[in-house]
């Protein structure tokens, strides 16, 4: 079969079950083949390829809703909706989301990227059909990495107890990205080796009805036997106590199980768990055998060896940079401890967690948990370093308000990925962080320029004790400078002349420095000088500098990749208002007041405007206007 012509699933109704396996076998041939290109979500996508075809061929979507948790598994179910012909542009600019995108399809039905809320959404769906009285499946699909997420308890707690029509569909995998942890998943590790029960509850009630004279009398005790079966036969009933009726575990890459028991499911009334169990990369061996993450989401990589394919000698990984500084410190003060909400790959901390395991805690995904539980150490001497990315720090919010800031407790909060983070697109672009958490009292926010500068920063964090001090830092890696060998305390709240100059000022930080550096290069050349000012302490702000700046009475520009509303350009306007430099003229470029799509940084820093040629165009203009008014 040519996966280019696919247009909708309608035709797997007609397949058998060898046709299927075999449309299987070129399903992970394709997408081993473009993911070897592009990038991407091959591990997740290889281990759902029997399940995503055996929900479409029991389903009709749309009609049906399939609601993916998190979303990066979904590619396979992108194809069988007609986008094959489309993977080239997987990810890229302008390109084939990877995630759910509902404009791509009336199948993708709910927008994701970060994890736990399909079944939320999943209650708000069916809650609607009931309302509306109308007749679909509602099925969405979490993983056991999702399940351990806060959020997908409460929506489980909830749907238990409103006994709505849903199937509930736990793609089994053992892994999240790293792997799972947590009581939960050792509840789901001794239903892997339960065995059904479901089968034999429904076979026993039928041979007991079966008896003659005293049948009925026995059937009427059926229900009891079979609760006393599941707890002989399940060791943990988690999800039946909750509510569900659960059905499993099944083979999830079995299709005569998977489409056996989800016809069954289609019968059953209530809400129901059909837990299947998956390989996470199956089919290709590199993927297969990964037990440490790095086949979750890849760049290019070379299919016959397995090999990714990335720059010889760049410099290190920025979230290698801070989380082996922390390592380093760590063996200097054993109160330095790690924590991760199910990121210690991504956040670098296998070193830490290697040297240092009873120091290492993964917490799974549970943003809020983990932001309490280190300000719970801090409130003891300890010293925590949270490890996080700023999309996901989004989820601690209130945790980080009530929990650490308002306590004014000594958290370390390591902020990953803040800024365009490129392929993964809107859901993961660290861009508000800035924003939500500047206006909060006892915090202080630093980004470093270059990556010694950014260990600096890390040592600062860790001395620093009035308090909580976040650390933002971007993805990809540093620049490749020179390291001090030994690290400095930096002075809270100072920044740092990188150039003089007297026409103009540029304020900024982070990744945006060699961009005003290179503007006011050019601008030098037509005679015009432009001081700028590495403003490394986002909070509080240096104000002596900036009041100096401002009393010179020199048009300023404000740059940061983030965005404007609330952010670092708006707390220098408020700083020039709040101290009466009212005339001062300033001007701010940063992120727009919208989500930005996936693509290359560079490319959507040129869609947005910000770029060395858009930095010489606004200095030009407020250098003449100022010379105007003279």
């Amino acid at each position: 079969m040519d996966l280019l012509d696919i247009k909708d699933p309608s035709f797997l109704k007609k397949l058998s079950i060898k046709e299927l396996e075999e449309l299987s076998k070129e399903i992970r041939q394709f997408l081993i083949s473009k993911l070897s290109v592009t990038g991407g979500h091959i591990g997740p996508n290889l281990g759902v390829v029997e399940l995503t075809v055996a929900l479409h061929k029991a389903f009709n979507s749309p009609q049906d809703k399939l609601i993916w948790d998190v979303g990066h598994q979904s590619y396979v179910h992108k194809i069988l909706t007609g986008r094959a012909k489309e993977f080239d542009s997987l990810r890229q600019y302008k390109g084939l989301s990877g995630f759910p995108k509902m404009g791509e399809s009336e199948h993708d039905v709910w927008e994701t990227g970060h994890s736990s809320t399909s079944l939320s959404a999943a209650m708000g769906m069916a809650i609607a059909r009931d309302i509306k009285k109308e007749k679909s499946y509602i099925v969405p699909i979490i993983g056991d990495g999702a399940l351990t997420g806060g959020m997908a308890l409460e929506a489980l707690n909830h749907i238990g107890d409103e006994k709505k029509n849903m199937i509930v569909i736990l793609n089994d995998n053992e892994m999240s990205i790293a792997p799972n942890v947590g009581a939960l998943h050792s509840v789901l590790g001794r239903l892997r080796t339960a065995g059904k029960y479901q089968w034999a509850k429904d076979e026993l009630e039928m041979l007991l009805k079966k008896i003659p004279a005293v049948g009925g009398k026995l059937a009427s005790t059926a229900e009891r036997v079979k609760d006393s079966l599941k707890y002989l036969l399940v060791s943990g009933v988690f999800f039946e106590e909750m509510g569900f009726t659960y059905l499993g575990p099944v083979d999830g890459h079995n299709y005569e199980d998977l489409l056996e028991n989800l016809n069954y499911a289609k019968k059953t009334e209530g809400p129901i768990l059909f837990h299947v169990i998956t390989k996470k990369g199956k089919g290709y061996d590199p993927a297969e055998s990964d037990r440490t993450g790095n086949w979750h989401g890849t760049g290019p990589y070379k299919i016959d060896t397995g090999d990714f394919l990335k720059p010889v000698n760049s410099p290190p990984a920025w979230s290698k940079l801070v989380s082996e500084t922390v390592r380093r410190l760590a063996r200097e003060d054993e109160r330095i401890v790690a924590i991760t909400p199910a990121m210690p790959v991504g956040s670098k901390l296998e070193g830490f967690a290697a040297e240092f395991p009873d120091r290492m805690f993964d917490v799974g995904i549970a943003e809020q948990h983990a932001a309490t539980v280190a300000a719970g150490l801090a409130t003891q001497n300890m010293k925590p370093f949270l490890a996080i990315y700023s999309t996901f720090l989004q989820r601690a919010y209130d945790q980080v308000v009530h929990d650490i800031c308002r306590q004014n407790l000594n958290v370390f909060i390591g902020i990953d990925r803040a800024g365009l983070v490129g392929a993964d697109g809107e859901t993961h672009h660290g861009v508000f962080d800035i924003a939500f958490l500047r206006h909060l009292p006892n915090l202080v926010i630093m980004s470093p320029k270059d990556e010694n500068e950014g260990q600096h920063m890390v040592y600062t964090a860790l001395q620093y004790d009035e308090g909580p001090i976040a650390l933002r830092f971007p993805r990809g890696n540093g620049l490749g400078v020179p390291m001090d060998e030994t690290y400095t305390k930096i002075p809270i709240g100072s920044w740092e002349v990188l150039k003089e100059g007297h026409d103009a000022a540029i304020l900024t930080f982070g990744t945006t420095i060699p961009m005003a550096m290179e503007a006011a290069a050019r601008l030098e050349k037509i005679g015009k000088t432009v001081k700028v000012i590495n403003a490394r302490f986002i909070k509080p702000l240096d104000e002596q500098l900036l009041s100096s700046i401002l009393q010179f009475n020199i048009p300023i520009l404000t740059i940061e990749e983030a965005v404007l509303q609330g952010g670092f350009g708006s707390s220098v306007l408020e700083f020039a208002h709040d101290n009466g430099f009212y005339d001062a003229e300033i001007c701010r470029m940063g992120i727009p007041d919208e989500f930005i799509e996936h693509g290359s940084v560079k490319m959507l820093w040129e869609e947005i405007g910000l770029t060395t040629e858009e930095v010489v165009k606004k200095i030009n203009t407020m250098v003449i206007k100022k010379q105007k008014r003279a």
